[in-house]
């Protein structure tokens, strides 16, 4: 008996693990995802929901801290905009956005450990879930931000600031049509601490066109095989961009590409 009441005051005595800051904000997030996307749409089911990603910014505030980005506004809003899982754009990174007008610069910062649970979360998205590959990951731009598709035409060779743990940077095109083009998008990435920033900006760059990479392209388009266009298509851009990545760091205008990304990395408060 005694044996057995001592047992009784291990247990009470044993210490509660407190849920992680992160814990707290997905387990609200989640709650909120499931209330909307089983309510009947209306006027006051919006008005809810507007008042629930203001709630989320600022539980998420409290998770990543005071982050200030240079060029763009200080009020920072939830990256998550909508919690409804029928809205386009459903998923988006969980993070504090900073936006220019028109959105032609974009940031996120988020938290090492949202990162990490948000790759889980789309693993079935074809997301890599080792951050390393993520970065070097279409899907990962794509998804992150914003609802219209990326294609990464060439990895940057930026240097990674002193103090920061990971830096990445792409040069791309990102739209809701087709993505062959002279890319113009610049988005980098780079973690220090347990802080991850991302940042994109579009029209960041003037490119042109790559000769030898149009041939390529042509010479896939021509191929009878795959009979379906679409998949003709994704393969001819597949080849596309494998070239371009490789031809890029020829091109004249490569070295202006790679200043402008490693001047997106001074906007961010890395130091």
């Amino acid at each position: 008996m005694r044996l057995l009441v001592l047992l009784c005051l291990l247990v009470v005595a044993a210490p509660v693990h407190a849920a992680t800051p992160e814990q707290v904000y997905l387990d609200l997030r989640d709650r909120y995802i499931e209330r909307f996307s089983k309510a009947k749409e209306s006027e006051e089911i919006y008005k809810q929901h507007e008042a629930a990603l203001k709630e989320l910014a600022g539980v998420l505030r409290g998770v990543v801290g005071s982050v200030a980005i240079k060029g763009l506004p200080a009020e920072a809003k939830s990256n998550v905009d909508t919690l409804f899982r029928s809205d386009i754009g459903f998923g988006h990174l969980d993070g504090l956005s900073f936006a220019s007008e028109g959105d032609k610069t974009q940031a996120v910062v988020t938290t090492m450990r949202l990162l990490k649970h948000w790759l889980r979360e789309h693993h079935e998205d074809h997301m890599p879930r080792d951050i390393g590959a993520a970065l070097k990951s279409d899907r990962f731009y794509y998804n992150a931000i914003q609802d219209a598709a990326f294609a990464i035409y060439a990895e940057l060779p930026i240097a990674k600031p002193a103090g920061t743990s990971a830096a990445a940077a792409v040069l791309g095109v990102r739209g809701n049509g087709g993505l062959k083009g002279p890319p113009h998008e610049i988005d980098v990435v780079a973690a220090r601490g347990e802080k991850v920033f991302f940042i994109a900006a579009s029209d960041a760059v003037k490119t042109a066109e790559i000769p030898a990479c149009e041939k390529v392209w042509t010479q896939m388009m021509a191929r009878k095989i795959p009979q379906d266009a679409m998949a003709r298509e994704n393969r001819a851009m597949e080849a596309y961009t494998k070239c371009f990545a490789k031809e890029a760091p020829s091109q004249s205008w490569f070295a202006a590409v790679v200043k402008k990304a490693q001047s997106q990395l001074e906007l961010l408060p890395l130091r």
